[in-house]
């Protein structure tokens, strides 16, 4: 049976979340943002930090759903985004400096995109997953990297850089999903959806009803 018609919750700010949600047909009904400490913990993997944010943010949107009334049987759906070389886990760029710092460490190698995924249904079940992507960057100059920093581009971006933009003439190779290195890897994203009850492709034809 779909739940298409329960409400679906987004947790999160990222308008990179939200426009790849709509990209493939679907509209979150709430954006509810969380305001976690995203700090590694002490020698916590990449992987492990990317899923454990994400279950967090889920379990927090389905705190406050739960002292609601018009959203307390809703579908919410977190994410979160860590890249890392190796062990090391790059930040969010804040400032320039961080940014510069990730390109040049970036410049040349490969390194991994890490996100977590989490569901928590209507009835309260929390589902997981975890999506892996390989990127290797050509080798950056200093002028591409100053001329990408000018840019503002890398502002508040894992890694210092938004693959979507400007930086996609960074990548000599990728392997596995486009979507993930944007923010959120929408196969695996959408199979969690439908799994859980979510009709998925119900708004699939609207576009076309439009004319558009």
């Amino acid at each position: 049976m779909s739940n298409v018609a329960l409400p679906l919750i987004l947790a999160s700010a990222s308008p990179r979340r939200l426009a790849l949600l709509q990209q493939v047909g679907i509209e979150p009904d709430l954006l509810k943002p969380t305001d976690l400490d995203e700090a590694p913990k002490r020698s916590e993997l990449p992987r492990s930090l990317a899923l454990r944010l994400a279950e967090e943010k889920a379990l927090a949107a389905r705190g406050w759903a739960l002292g609601t009334d018009e959203w307390v049987d809703s579908f919410i759906l977190a994410a979160d985004t860590v890249v890392a070389v190796g062990r090391r886990i790059l930040p969010k760029a804040i400032l320039s400096d961080d940014a510069i710092q990730c390109l040049r460490l970036l410049s040349g190698r490969a390194h991994r995109v890490w996100t977590g995924l989490a569901l928590v249904t209507p009835r309260g079940t929390l589902r997981t997953k975890l999506v892996e992507t390989r990127v290797r960057f050509k080798r950056l100059s200093g002028a591409e990297i100053d001329d990408y920093i000018a840019s503002g581009e890398w502002q508040g971006k894992a890694g210092g850089y938004a693959i979507q933009g400007l930086a996609g003439a960074f990548p000599i190779k990728l392997v596995g999903s486009y979507s993930n290195v944007v923010g959120l890897p929408l196969t695996e994203t959408l199979g969690m959806l439908e799994g859980a009850g979510y009709a998925v492709r119900a708004r699939w034809s609207e576009p076309f009803s439009r004319g558009v």
